[in-house]
């Protein structure tokens, strides 16, 4: 099992170098296409792990995701996706993510992920305000009392303390941001199309450092 200062090294030995099949494989430059996390972070699978930061305020989130649900439609069967609402240490943000596991709880988050984006962004409603986030969750079939049980629950307020602590171990500044492994940051390019194939180029790099098993990356 590889250390993660041995995988980074590896890592960086293929970018510069290059893999053999393709120019872009090795074009990525470290501070301009990605940057490390040290020390890494643990991951929730055995998989080549992609976690996407957001946050349901956030137009460019907004517009990422239809960019993000292609990519997802396509998603290897080494790779495993996960979201994690981001809070900054303001706070401002933990309303969203108490939303976010609320939902999850409740077993409603996909059903409801992408109608509290067209909510936000198309229709403009403050779903930051309580009483005009519960009369929307209502519009939309939720059992209110149900849904304020669950957003003050133990589980829901552990979920969110987690995602507060991703957040700023991950050393991401902005939303979207998409980590690999725990390991590496993919940072902001000229389009988010440009953003996935960094990340699509960490992971291929990822495979080659593992000789094909992901889970001995960053453990």
């Amino acid at each position: 099992m590889r250390t993660w200062h041995s995988a980074l090294a590896a890592f960086l030995t293929i970018i510069g170098v290059g893999l053999g099949c393709t120019a872009t494989a090795a074009e990525l430059i470290k501070g301009k296409d990605y940057q490390s996390i040290s020390p890494p972070l643990a991951t929730d699978s055995s998989k080549i792990e992609v976690t996407e930061f957001f946050w349901y305020g956030c137009p460019h989130c907004f517009d990422f995701e239809p960019v993000l649900g292609t990519w997802l439609k396509k998603l290897p069967p080494d790779v495993s996706f996960r979201r994690v609402p981001a809070i900054f240490p303001n706070n401002q943000w933990a309303p969203a993510a108490n939303l976010y596991y609320s939902l999850e709880a409740m077993g409603l988050l996909e059903q409801l992920h992408g109608e509290i984006f067209k909510a936000t962004h198309i229709e403009r409603k403050r779903l930051s305000n309580e009483k005009i986030l519960h009369e929307w969750l209502a519009t939309k079939g939720v059992d209110i009392k149900k849904f304020r049980e669950t957003s003050s629950s133990f589980g829901v307020k552990s979920r969110v303390a987690q995602a507060r602590r991703l957040t700023l171990a991950s050393g991401m500044t902005g939303v979207p941001s998409l980590m690999v492994n725990g390991m590496y940051l993919a940072l902001p390019q000229s389009s988010h199309a440009d953003m996935v194939a960094t990340v699509e180029q960490i992971v291929e790099n990822i495979r080659a450092i593992s000789g094909g098993k992901p889970g001995t990356i960053g453990r």
